[in-house]
């Protein structure tokens, strides 16, 4: 990831918190858990000299790559304010996330999406969801959870931490316009690493 892109990884079915996932390069008896990513990302958020060690930038997105519990990929994250993710998945990940600093914004599709095979689809009423994740707040997420985090902020930098496991395949880019979402771009590690 370069600072100056605004890609972050970060998916509708939440695996059950004590479930080991298999698959990627751990083993079942070494996968980290949903609770246990949740925990990770929670206690590394409390980390203050790490927090105060990420470099924020004015106009763009910063990032530390992390290591993670059980093989999962993890990333701090500097958010200047007005920025965001834009619309995308985690693809076969599933990951949580925690403000660290500030606050963030998560808009997310309460819809389980076709994995592949498609460019455009027609959302229903009823679909989207948001929530405000100030300093301290954090969520889980499974497969496929399609989502934007955004910093709202006029002023203020927020910073955050993410886990995903397995490492991230890749990650699906959307546009939306009113009910439509269009699969714009597919990315893979080499893009953001």
């Amino acid at each position: 990831m370069s600072s100056s892109r605004s890609a972050v990884p970060t998916a509708a079915a939440v695996p059950s918190p004590s479930a080991p996932v298999t698959g990627g390069s751990a083993t079942s008896s070494t996968a980290p858990t949903v609770a246990e990513l949740m925990d990770f990302v929670r206690s590394t958020a409390r980390d203050e000299a790490l927090i105060a060690s990420l470099p924020l930038d004015p106009d763009g997105r910063t990032w530390i790559r992390l290591d993670g519990p059980g093989g999962s990929e993890a990333w701090l994250i500097g958010w200047p304010p007005g920025t965001g993710t834009g619309w995308h998945d985690h693809a076969d990940s599933f990951g949580a996330f925690t403000t660290a600093a500030g606050a963030l914004k998560e808009h997310s599709l309460a819809v389980r999406l076709p994995t592949d095979g498609w460019k455009t689809l027609e959302l229903t009423d009823g679909v989207d969801r948001s929530r405000e994740l100030a300093t301290g707040q954090g969520r889980a997420f499974g497969q496929n959870h399609v989502h934007e985090v955004l910093n709202e902020s006029e002023v203020a930098h927020a910073v955050s931490v993410h886990a995903y496991y397995p490492p991230l395949p890749r990650i699906r880019r959307f546009s939306r316009t009113g009910a439509v979402l269009r699969l714009e771009q597919t990315e893979r590690p080499e893009d953001w690493q």
